[in-house]
């Protein structure tokens, strides 16, 4: 029954309307676009560098000739997958070490949240910026997980707090009596009835991890040739933005065009799971 009244709440709501359609239709254009151009984003025209946009080359070519159109579509695709993969897994360390420590108490809170106040107050940009040439050559998949590890802690606090209230409610204390496993209860019964706070933070997430994935590769931290993702050329196109316009503003365009609509989306699920919120 709540799922039916937040759907309709969603479906009124402007913001999560015009975000969605928006994402939707930015993620189509990345992952079925491709298969519309002329060109894979590999691929070199050596008859057209700095070609302006035309006929062949829809958003013009680079300075060795690749076709910007597709090696823009491919640089999304990255900064949309990195950003999911950040989400998922910051707000899932994120409800599992905030749990625990809610519901334990004792040592085991004091424990998990002088860790999240060591990582919070540690410089995350310069931790990320000094490993990562260092992982020159290794899967992007480091770079996600480190991207991660600084991304779940203010969320973890909160659910904390939450948890301690929802570990004295009567169907917490049932199950404590009825002799069920406590790691069956936080999965059972605190975890789910912080969903609405879990889904939003996931939202959230995942626009901060683009525009983190987008400064770290700005600054030649993040993603490494031969990939892209649109940090990377944003980097390479603020250099040219000038005299070559296209280089930087259709990979500036769609993240800006990205991150606004997982915003706008966020909002939406903010207003439809705790309509209070916007009073």
């Amino acid at each position: 029954m709540r799922s039916k009244v937040v759907l309709r709440r969603l479906l009124r709501n402007r913001q999560f309307r015009y975000g969605g359609v928006t994402l939707v239709l930015l993620v189509l254009l990345a992952y079925v676009g491709p298969f519309i151009g002329s060109y894979d984003w590999t691929e070199k025209d050596f008859l057209a560098f700095l070609s302006p946009p035309d006929g062949d080359h829809w958003w013009g070519t680079t300075s060795i000739g690749a076709d910007m159109y597709a090696v823009t579509l491919r640089g999304m695709q990255k900064s949309l997958v990195i950003g999911l993969l950040v989400a998922l897994i910051a707000t899932a360390l994120a409800a599992v070490v905030g749990a625990f420590a809610g519901y334990f108490g004792g040592w085991v809170d004091k424990v998990l949240m002088w860790g999240v106040d060591l990582l919070l107050v540690l410089p995350s940009f310069l931790i990320i910026a000094i490993i990562s040439p260092r992982l020159k050559g290794a899967s992007w998949i480091w770079f996600v997980a480190l991207l991660a590890a600084f991304a779940w802690m203010i969320t973890s606090r909160v659910v904390r707090s939450m948890t301690i209230s929802l570990r004295e409610r009567e169907y917490v204390l049932a199950a404590v009596y009825m002799g069920i496993p406590r790691w069956k209860i936080i999965a059972r019964h605190i975890v789910p009835n912080l969903a609405s706070l879990l889904i939003i933070d996931a939202t959230i997430n995942v626009s901060g991890a683009v525009i983190g994935e987008a400064a770290l590769s700005f600054f030649g931290f993040g993603i490494q040739p031969p990939d892209v993702s649109l940090g990377t050329l944003i980097a390479e196109g603020s250099r040219n933005a000038t005299g070559y316009p296209w280089l930087f503003a259709f990979p500036a365009g769609l993240l800006v065009l990205l991150v606004l609509s997982i915003n706008l989306i966020g909002d939406g699920l903010r207003d439809a799971l705790d309509p209070g919120s916007n009073l």
